[in-house]
């Protein structure tokens, strides 16, 4: 991250004018930030921050697209290995006991609207952990950092719902494919591909949601939108990039591990 005409940050807002009045509040409180784009959704907002690599995050909760919260997933997930990850500051209209747990993933969060007082207690926040960065992520920082923003918006389930079994509806046909014969999981959208050795079906569920309903002790997560049961893995293999792909025992495509996990996979 180039720091030769200050830091830099990107701003994500869905409503126009509460974006122009950050990047004005910004202005005054902290007049060396440079903004370094200004978006209104979700995918853009993903796209700008690892075309840009800014310092700084301001990420709405709500956007259309993406939420905030799966905007910084996504940058975390494709974040360069050689860059010092991003600080997020999430901004929001919840009240403050409703956002509390934002402050595990994000260095700070702002409430709707912001004022000139409290943004300059976000900057002074900002400056000193800039001040302290100076090298890139250890292995399974970025990891770490999916599985804190994750933990925000995963619902708790009590053991004794937890299902063992998903039921597939397949045409007129409601497959029961039990938990421990899935191969994994993959994330498409509003559905999660259900992968087994006899094929795969799809099933009307969030990941995160199923995440928390499924017994996950024998899942290992290796890409914010993958799953994968670690009985299954046979091999990992490394291409020239330090890229893993996983061969899983019944399934004839490789699976890829996104670089936030690849540490999951380096020799003992």
């Amino acid at each position: 991250m180039a720091q030769d005409h200050g830091p830099a940050a990107l701003i994500a807002e869905d409503e126009p004018v509460l974006a122009r009045s950050l990047a004005r509040l910004l202005g005054q409180v902290w007049p060396e930030l440079r903004i370094v784009g200004m978006v209104e959704d979700g995918l853009q907002a993903t796209a700008l921050a690892l075309a840009e690599t800014p310092d700084i995050v301001f990420l709405d909760i709500q956007m259309p697209g993406r939420t905030g919260i799966e905007v910084a997933e996504a940058v975390a997930d494709d974040w360069p290995d050689d860059q010092v990850e991003p600080l997020f500051v999430f901004v929001t209209a919840f009240d403050e006991f409703a956002v509390a747990a934002f402050e595990r993933a994000a260095v700070d969060y702002l409430l709707k609207p912001v004022t000139a007082e409290r943004l300059q207690q976000t900057v002074t926040r900002l400056q000193a952990r800039i001040a302290g960065r100076s090298a890139p992520p250890a292995a399974g920082a970025r990891a770490d950092l999916m599985h804190r923003v994750q933990a925000m918006t995963t619902p708790s389930v009590p053991a004794g719902e937890r299902i063992k079994v998903i039921r597939a509806g397949v045409g007129n046909t409601v497959r029961m494919i039990p938990v421990t014969e899935v191969l994994c999981f993959e994330a498409t959208d509003k559905y999660v591909n259900v992968v087994t050795s006899a094929g795969e079906v799809l099933v009307r569920m969030s990941l995160r949601e199923l995440m928390a309903r499924i017994d996950s002790s024998d899942f290992l997560q290796v890409h914010r939108s993958v799953l994968v049961n670690s009985n299954a893995i046979l091999s990992a293999t490394r291409d020239e990039n330090g890229h893993y792909s996983l061969a899983l025992r019944g399934l004839q495509r490789p699976l890829k591990v996104s670089r936030a996990f690849g540490h999951l996979f380096r020799p003992m």
